[in-house]
């Protein structure tokens, strides 16, 4: 999938992709957060803008619910 940078991943997004990584991975909440921080992001939390990184934690603080 090709990213612009110009553009804000929603909470949607980033719900999906992390649900995909866990159950591909059999990972943890913790665990799919560390790998999306050092896989999706670069290990740069701000490489897609403040806003994209806002969405992501959103999306990571609605998965821990589950």
């Amino acid at each position: 999938m090709r990213l612009h940078h110009s553009s804000t991943l929603t909470v949607e997004y980033f719900l999906k992709y992390a649900q995909l990584v866990m159950k591909s991975r059999k990972l943890s909440v913790e665990e799919t957060q560390q790998f999306m921080e050092d896989f999706f992001f670069k290990g740069d939390p701000l490489v897609y803008g403040e806003s994209t990184r806002r969405q992501f934690l959103q999306a990571m603080a609605e998965l821990q619910k589950y």
